[in-house]
């Protein structure tokens, strides 16, 4: 079986990546990009035109695999919608604990530069296939009187994730992990 090479782009993205997670976007000079990947500026920025364009990357692969993540639990058929709530609620909570916004996507949205919709438009998709996601969840869900049937799916799915994310954030922000299992205990009861 053929190992995949870890190539040169693969780890200033990882590297990239932590930092503007933990330092922040506008914190994180392209210098220390080089400095702590290892990788020379000139290969950087042959893979990457500009600090833009690498922080397009990453969220790009930020969406990709919480996606692929998503999905795969979402299209376990063989258990029941409650089931896939619980692991489906235990992955999206289970997120960069050292994030400096307590979420990948709240802390590279904080930072982001506001002059290009481009990011802004990204990650605003990312969080709308989500709420759909959980809404398909959510009318299964209730077509098999698995959950409550009165429930009006959209307007729940959008509370299911805004919830998430803001106790992610007041988790962080507090240091207090008893915030999400409050939450996925609420979630659970709320659509019983």
């Amino acid at each position: 079986m053929k190992k995949n090479k870890t190539t040169n782009r693969d780890v200033v993205l990882h590297t990239a990546t932590s930092l503007f997670l933990t330092q922040g976007y506008h914190t994180t000079s392209m210098d220390e990009i080089v400095a702590v990947s290892n990788v020379s500026k000139t290969n950087i920025y042959y893979y990457f035109k500009s600090k833009e364009e690498l922080l397009s990357a990453i969220l790009d692969q930020l969406i990709q695999t919480y996606n692929e993540m998503i999905y795969e639990v979402v299209s376990r058929k063989d258990q029941s919608v409650q089931e896939r709530f619980e692991i489906l609620l235990q992955l999206l909570t289970q997120q960069e604990t050292d994030c400096l916004g307590g979420c990948p996507f709240i802390t590279l949205y904080t930072q982001m530069p506001q002059g290009n919709p481009l990011f802004r438009d990204k990650v605003s998709q990312f969080f709308q296939s989500q709420i759909t996601t959980v809404e398909m969840l959510l009318n299964e869900g209730m077509k098999k009187s698995e959950i409550q049937t009165e429930l009006p799916a959209r307007s729940t799915a959008q509370f299911i994730v805004s919830a998430i994310e803001g106790a992610l954030f007041l988790q962080h922000a507090s240091q207090d992990p008893s915030i999400l299992e409050n939450l996925k205990f609420t979630l659970a009861f709320l659509l019983k």
